[in-house]
């Protein structure tokens, strides 16, 4: 059971955990939880979607049961892809819930929307940790929108990323991209129009989009390569060609949601391959009971649909945080609300 300053539900804002978390911080705390799931010490993670016109939402649900970390985190999302151009309003928007897995209390409300880009990042970190050859320096970005700058500074605190590629079906959204991100991470950036001859030469791929058809095939990923597939998150989308999901070792989040609702999905459709021929859960892998990386011109599909075991790292972490420092507000659920008491001597 986790200690806190009083029995209220603690309210963070977007703003307040991005305060709160680094992305350093982020990572461990996400590689902790596939090693803790892989232990045996958490309650499955869970996803329900539903579909609705131009969108749709999705509920994910996990928990750990260690103490002191008995905690359980239920998030809702809505992913609208036209909000940014339609109404000015981000993609993704929703809340997570932290409860104190003992006695059930909501311990937090806070918004999801940076806990998802950076905890989805951190896997794809946690992944490249241990699927990535170590001298990986090249990155191709499919994808140049808020989540492809999240990957992308992740990635450089794994590996020592030299020179990335930054694709995107709007060109000049790639041109920002790498105009902004070589200013703030120090690295050539370059964007390119199409995957060819210069993508090719990627140590490691990023496909974080909405396609709803394959772009990344055989013909573009060299021997040796990882591809961190991080796009498809319902059974409609799709980025990486399914021959070469179906040639490559392939590393799953949860294994069961990506074999409904990821790239594997499509390759298993297509009857390419078994469920029984994907390698390894990452919670496998960090854990030690099954090996990542085994040649150097291995090439290594992980399918990141994304899995409640993150959001629940991420959110613990700044919950723990908020509560050390006063950021956020108490409210009574039932009731009426209260400013964090603390919260004055620390913004």
């Amino acid at each position: 059971m986790i200690e806190t300053p009083a029995r209220d539900t603690l309210l963070l804002t977007r703003h307040d955990v991005r305060r709160l978390m680094s992305i350093d911080e982020c990572i461990d705390a996400v590689e902790d939880a596939f090693r803790q799931h892989a232990l045996g010490h958490s309650i499955s993670p869970s996803v329900l979607g539903s579909h609705v016109p131009g969108g749709g939402f999705h509920v994910k649900t996990a928990g750990l049961t260690t103490d002191p970390q008995r905690v359980f985190a239920a998030k809702v999302n809505a992913n609208f892809p036209g909000n940014p151009m339609r109404f000015g309003l981000p993609t993704i928007q929703g809340v997570i819930v932290l409860f104190d897995a003992v006695d059930g209390r909501p311990l937090a409300i806070l918004d999801s929307i940076e806990i998802t880009s950076v905890r989805t990042a951190a896997a794809s970190a946690v992944a490249t940790r241990y699927l990535a050859r170590e001298d990986a320096a090249t990155v191709s970005v499919c994808g140049c929108g808020e989540q492809g700058r999240s990957q992308l500074r992740a990635l450089t605190r794994v590996r020592p990323i030299r020179h990335v590629l930054a694709f995107d079906s709007d060109f000049e959204k790639a041109v920002r991209y790498a105009h902004e991100l070589s200013e703030e991470l120090g690295i050539e950036i370059s964007p390119v129009r199409e995957l060819g001859a210069a993508t090719l030469r990627s140590d490691i791929w990023v496909t974080c989009t909405t396609s709803r058809g394959w772009y990344l095939g055989r013909k573009h990923v060299a021997a040796g390569s990882l591809v961190l597939a991080v796009g498809a998150d319902n059974e409609d989308k799709q980025e990486i060609e399914p021959e070469l999901v179906a040639t490559s070792i392939v590393v799953v989040d949860v294994l069961d949601q990506c074999a409904a609702i990821g790239d594997l999905h499509h390759a298993l459709e297509l009857g390419l391959m078994r469920r029984a021929d994907v390698h390894a859960e990452l919670a496998d892998v960090v854990s030690g009971r099954r090996p990542g990386r085994r040649r150097d011109d291995e090439i290594i599909v992980f399918d990141s649909t994304g899995t409640a075991l993150q959001d629940l790292a991420a959110a613990q972490l700044v919950y723990r945080r908020a509560v050390a420092t006063g950021v956020g507000m108490y409210i009574d659920l039932a009731g009426s609300s209260v400013p964090n008491v603390h919260a004055a001597a620390h913004r």
